[in-house]
């Protein structure tokens, strides 16, 4: 049975991750960049090590230094999170070979699963109905061209390794295909190390639907019905909700049905996520296979009643599923709002800095997670994705009601964030009546950026009260010869601690 486990990740997904753990009796051990080293989940898990340089590569993408650190705490279990390490197979076999059980699936499915033109051919095999397109690595223009004039435009031209946007070229007219071609196969070489590309027909009006699976060792498998997250930009999720209000009961349970059978076609275990395509006429379309827990997977948690982590760990553990399919229901609506320190007024542009002031929402309906406090300087080096803040109420209207208000409440200083940005999403018409695909922010662009009445008069004001407030703490709980006026109280509290290091 596991008794330890050692996250490989950081922020707010190793310090949810680590909240399970501690609830299941579990001793949970972090590791950290030096970028890291006033991170919360340094601070909340039972032992951390330090494990390299800031930058992703030398740190959390470094295979040698997170088993050293597994060996060393004696955790008999890694988690890997989402992003870096989750869908690597070497190091799925690495944790095998050491002896150190992975929490999520053998690596031949997350192989299989995450080159997507081999994925692409195990749901025809399986008879999950794909987009039309290649099924073979393109590896010249030419060849390329001859797909173009035998399926037609528009396409989209992706990485067969790719994932988050990257190495994703869309194709509306020919003359522009030799220069997409040239950057998809460029980016993803960049990437992934491999620039492999594949090219599909690009579905108009497209509608981002995803469903949670959770599968065991026992040959059980469920879904825990669906996630609509159309709402992107740059390809990158913004805002995710359940039920998806395009759904209707006979296409979730087709949907789902599919979801289950793609799963089954690979022997998954552990969570994992199957991604569709839907058209406006309710025509599906299998997209790709996540072999990890997804950022966004709290809102299933809170309408369907399960702790995925908890399941993730229970399936590692060797235990069956303890539900079957009929044994799961949808209970109420959820939304998620990724909370990013970003300026959504200049194309979104990354904005790392100290965290002056933060005052975050709370009350009936809401979760927070998140890894930033008062004092903490964001690092450069990694997402800019803060908080992932869900609301939830019995009907969609409820929780978005929830969620502006949560919004509302929600307070920042030191860095620009996407708060206003987001809670203008939810004042958007379109959001509202649940009409809505993947061109919801290029659509409503001129909406969402507009200033609202008062402008930046009012913003101004609350965070000069806002600072004003902080500086008040400040000189409540640090000594006068205090000189970081940049540190907290439990900042300061927080570097006495005696961190493990290797």
């Amino acid at each position: 049975m596991i008794k330890k486990v050692l996250v490989a990740n950081r922020g707010e997904i190793a310090v949810r991750v680590m909240r399970s753990c501690r609830e299941m009796g579990i001793r949970s051990v972090a590791v950290f960049s030096d970028a890291d080293r006033n991170s919360m989940h340094v601070r909340y898990a039972d032992e951390a090590y330090n494990i390299g340089p800031a930058p992703s590569r030398e740190s959390y993408l470094n295979i040698e230094a997170i088993i050293a650190a597994a060996k060393l705490s004696g955790a008999d279990a890694i988690h890997p999170g989402y992003g870096f390490l989750s869908e690597n197979a070497g190091f799925a076999t690495r944790c095998q070979n050491e002896g150190i059980i992975f929490v999520g699936p053998d690596p031949f499915a997350i192989t299989t699963m995450g080159d997507k033109i081999t994925a692409r051919q195990t749901m025809i095999r399986a008879g999950v109905p794909v987009v039309p397109g290649t099924t073979e690595a393109i590896n010249d223009e030419k060849k390329a061209l001859e797909v173009v004039n035998e399926i037609g435009l528009p396409i989209m031209i992706k990485a067969s390794a790719g994932g988050g946007g990257k190495g994703m070229r869309l194709v509306k007219h020919i003359e522009e295909l030799g220069s997409m071609f040239r950057m998809a196969k460029s980016e993803a070489m960049n990437a992934f190390g491999n620039d492999a590309v594949y090219i599909e027909k690009y579905i108009q009006s497209p509608h981002h639907i995803e469903f949670q699976i959770l599968a065991d060792n026992h040959g059980n498998a469920v879904h825990l019905f669906e996630r609509e997250c159309s709402i992107q930009r740059r390809h990158q999720k913004v805002i995710e909700e359940t039920p998806s209000p395009l759904m209707n009961p006979e296409l979730r349970r087709e949907m789902g049905e599919k979801a289950v059978k793609a799963a089954k076609a690979v022997n998954y275990k552990g969570a994992g996520t199957i991604e569709f395509i839907v058209s406006d006429d309710l025509d599906y379309y299998f997209l790709e296979m996540n072999t990890r827990l997804q950022v966004e997977h709290p809102v299933t948690e809170r309408v369907v009643g399960v702790d995925l982590v908890k399941e993730q760990i229970n399936i590692a553990n060797g235990h069956p599923l303890p539900f079957t399919q009929q044994d799961l229901k949808q209970h109420g609506h959820a939304i998620q709002c990724r909370i990013y320190a970003e300026d959504p007024d200049n194309n979104f542009m990354p904005n790392p800095g100290v965290i002056k002031h933060i005052t975050e929402p709370h009350g009936l309906g809401l979760r927070c997670d998140g890894y930033v406090y008062e004092g903490y300087e964001i690092p450069i080096y990694y997402d800019p994705m803060i908080t992932k803040l869900i609301a939830w109420g019995e009907t969609r209207s409820e929780a978005i009601a929830r969620m502006k208000r949560a919004l509302y409440e929600y307070k920042i200083t030191g860095v620009i964030t996407n708060i206003k940005f987001l809670e203008k999403i939810m004042d958007t018409q379109d959001f509202k009546d649940g009409k809505y695909n993947t061109h919801f922010i290029e659509k409503n662009e001129e909406v969402l950026h507009k200033s609202r009445p008062c402008g930046t008069e009012c913003e101004d004001i609350a965070i000069m009260a806002a600072f004003i407030d902080y500086l008040t703490k400040m000189e409540r709980i640090q000594p006068p010869h205090y000189t970081d006026t940049l540190g907290s109280g439990w900042k300061d509290f927080g570097r006495k601690r005696n961190v493990l290091r290797l």
